[in-house]
């Protein structure tokens, strides 16, 4: 109930994403006024975790390569990949 109030808010923003605002504007939209304050020190609360939290390193960067050296790599595998399609059956 909540979650479907607080996506038809964000979709008449023009959002993709329901927002923490959304959400409380869907519990006063509700009724439900008493949990605006408890969801938003509970956001706040994930906004400071998330913001402490380290950084996951993507392929790219776990690789240690270079961007030019990876772009290589790639290449070489479309042709390996093209050479064996152009091979027929075996």
């Amino acid at each position: 109930m909540v979650a479907g109030e607080a996506n038809e808010i964000s979709e008449k923003d023009a959002k993709k994403t329901i927002a923490p605002e959304h959400v409380t504007a869907a519990l006063k939209e509700l009724g439900f006024p008493e949990y605006i304050n408890p969801v938003q020190d509970a956001a706040e609360e994930f906004k400071k975790q998330q913001a402490g939290r380290e950084r996951k390193q993507n392929k790219m960067e776990r690789s240690g390569l270079t961007e030019e050296e990876l772009i290589r790599q790639q290449e070489e595998l479309f042709r390996n990949a093209n050479a064996k399609y152009n091979e027929g059956p075996s």
